[in-house]
């Protein structure tokens, strides 16, 4: 039965038929490729999101908002390295 939603055109190269070799299991091929790449944009979001709450993180620490840190403990570890 021909689907309702618009299709794209995947190349399965050599990575590619790897991952789904893998992570594929016994579901058809395409599904498998449609998993992968939801899974894939997660784990972008998350990356994103961590490097969003690092910079938010070292933001703070940068103005004194965070008062968490003690930048004379942390000059006294990287001089005794």
């Amino acid at each position: 039965m021909p689907s309702t939603k618009p299709r794209i055109q995947v190349t399965l190269d050599t990575e590619l038929a790897a991952a789904v070799a893998e992570f594929g299991g016994t579901e058809p091929r395409s599904r498998a490729v449609r998993e992968l790449a939801l899974r894939g944009a997660e784990a972008f979001r998350a990356e994103q999101n961590a490097r969003r709450e690092a910079h938010e993180h070292l933001r703070r620490i940068a103005t004194g908002e965070d008062d968490g840190y003690d930048f004379a403990i942390s000059e006294q570890l990287h001089a005794s390295r």
